[in-house]
């Protein structure tokens, strides 16, 4: 079985126009309602869509093989920097309950992460009541986290800061894990939101490992999307200084968890050998940013079954830890 852990979901365009609505009168028609009918929504899963390649969601999932893929909203979307927060709390929740209809639409096929409403105008604390609602109302099984809600306009606290504490708890608390994932980014960041995404990734991990978090809370279950951003290829820079602490940081590195969705195979297998086969999760983020026929090999850019495929050194049990048993037992599906 392949279960998808990396899968984003395919709104139809009215839930991008409540959106819209809701940034240009900034709140002064009240909250609303995308109101998107669930033929909508199937077109959304069904027609062929240019951004994905010319084919549908159902369509790519299909060709791949995915069992079960794990939807959150599609990060860049997710507007964590626009003021006041609750148009952050409403379009969050807006797209959470899309989502959960889409869970409905197809019950065999996806289970929900939830965004999480994370304006910097309230506190952490605020934003687990969107999780608790999500999870224990709705059936979601983990929470989508961007470690930059200003969205590249300030300096956030790092993940190893105290101020995420109330979103470690609640995590710990209804046991599900949470996917770092990056949203978007603004001037006067110089990157771009693919960018953003991988230097993000790559100081939520440095950031949880060279803190207290997993003495404070042994049982949190945090998996980092893109296969970690740089850290498993510039592991060795950061070894020293843990010998010099009395540490392995290959050890530390092992208290995440990590998703293959990463375009090459070559950085797959190298993030395997990094953090080893166990702490690794299939992740796709299909239909994406990779849907994209690589013209030298006919492939979908996105098919990471295939990529793993091709390294020869894996054995059956790790090729299943990869695709399913891993996914199964973190997610408690």
């Amino acid at each position: 079985m392949f279960i998808d852990v990396h899968g984003h979901v395919s709104a139809p365009s009215e839930l991008y126009a409540y959106k819209a609505g809701l940034l240009s009168h900034r709140g002064a028609h009240g909250r609303g309602g995308a109101g998107i009918s669930d033929d909508r929504l199937r077109a959304a899963l069904h027609e062929p869509n240019p951004s994905f390649g010319g084919e549908s969601h159902l369509a790519h999932l299909a060709a791949a093989g995915i069992d079960i893929q794990l939807i959150s909203p599609r990060p860049y979307q997710s507007m964590h920097s626009e003021s006041p927060a609750f148009l952050v709390d409403w379009f969050t929740a807006e797209t959470n309950d899309v989502i959960h209809r889409v869970c409905q639409l197809e019950p065999g096929l996806f289970r929900g992460v939830a965004g999480l409403p994370q304006s910097m105008e309230t506190d952490p604390a605020a934003w687990t009541r969107e999780l608790r609602r999500c999870v224990q109302e709705l059936g979601f099984v983990g929470a989508m986290l961007n470690p930059d809600p200003y969205e590249g306009t300030r300096q956030p606290p790092g993940l190893g800061d105290r101020f995420w504490y109330p979103v470690w708890e609640a995590l710990c608390e209804l046991d599900v894990p949470a996917l770092i994932h990056s949203a978007g980014c603004r001037a006067p960041a110089r990157e771009s939101y693919s960018l953003h995404f991988i230097q993000e990734e790559t100081l939520a991990v440095i950031g949880l490992v060279q803190s207290s978090v997993f003495t404070d809370f042994p049982d949190l279950k945090i998996i980092v999307s893109h296969g970690g951003g740089a850290i498993p290829y510039q592991r060795g820079r950061f070894a020293p200084g843990a010998l010099r602490k009395g540490q392995r940081f290959e050890d530390n590195l092992r208290r995440l968890w990590y998703d293959t969705c990463l375009y090459t195979r070559d950085s797959i297998e190298l993030l395997l050998k990094a953090v080893g086969v166990d702490r690794c999760l299939f992740g796709t983020e299909k239909p994406g940013t990779g849907s994209m026929r690589d013209p030298e090999t006919g492939r979908w850019i996105d098919d990471i079954h295939l990529l793993i495929n091709d390294i020869e050194w894996l054995d059956d049990k790790q090729r299943t830890q990869l695709f399913e048993t891993n996914a199964r037992e973190l997610f408690r599906l």
